[in-house]
């Protein structure tokens, strides 16, 4: 089974050098994607250096930061026609712990998707405060009662899909590019029929560099949930008023 783990970056010059030597310390057999937004701290050119150095660490440039939806889709793309067998997300600021990845591997032999999740019994979360707690619960709440979905952690970001399942998508059909990019696949994968499974994870609070999260990517989010959900309900109508 290959694997290629995707980390998008933008100025993580701090964090990916700690993220990546512990990834490839844990899991020496999986390669691995940096999709690098034009960061302007180096970051790039720091995983140029150390992609050249070791065969398994490669190197996307995108021209600007353009959200993380995109730098995910561009990472998938590259997988796919490399012939990958599982694609995993991982964030860049090790609050993905990488030494639990081999949890995920394990799961996706008996399923599509598998999601680490912060609310299985066995997750959890380090140094977050009650807010930012309260903020995470809701925005896996709202979209959990609006599309249906039986998951405790729909936004969570470290996950791996098989590759056919992201080949039976319309990938080109995916606008979502920050926070909702992870409800808007799950929600996908849902609707195709395939099993997601979630397993446990520790998920940890950024040491290094400033979070992407804004009030317009929640917003987008929030919105497209809405929209998501209205939509759905609206085709089951349409379904059961014709076949009567």
């Amino acid at each position: 089974m290959r694997v290629l783990t995707i980390i998008p970056t933008y100025n993580e010059i701090e964090s990916l050098p700690i993220t990546l030597g512990r990834l490839r310390e844990a899991n020496p057999e999986v390669d691995v994607l940096v999709v690098d937004d034009g960061s302007p701290d180096g970051t790039g050119a720091w995983a140029d250096e150390r992609s050249a150095a070791d065969a398994k660490v490669n190197v996307l440039h995108r021209a600007e930061k353009n959200g993380l939806g995109g730098a995910y889709l561009a990472g998938f793309a590259w997988g796919l026609e490399r012939g990958f067998d599982v694609l995993v997300e991982m964030d860049a600021d090790g609050s993905h712990q990488p030494e639990q990845l081999p949890r995920l591997l394990d799961a996706i032999h008996g399923a599509d998707l598998v999601i680490g999740s912060r609310r299985v019994p066995g997750g959890k979360m380090v140094n977050w405060p009650p807010h930012r707690k309260f903020i995470s619960m809701c925005g896996s709440l709202y979209p959990r009662i609006m599309l249906g979905l039986d998951l405790t952690d729909i936004t969570a970001g470290y996950r791996a899909y098989r590759a056919q399942v992201l080949r039976e998508m319309d990938l080109g059909a995916v606008q979502s590019k920050g926070y909702g990019f992870q409800v808007d696949m799950t929600f996908r994968t849902a609707r195709l029929g395939k099993r997601i499974v979630e397993v446990p994870i520790t998920f940890v609070e950024r040491e290094f560099g400033e979070s992407k999260m804004s009030g317009g990517i929640i917003t987008e989010a929030v919105t497209n949930v809405t929209k998501w959900g209205l939509q759905a309900r609206w085709e089951k109508l349409r379904q059961l008023v014709s076949g009567r």
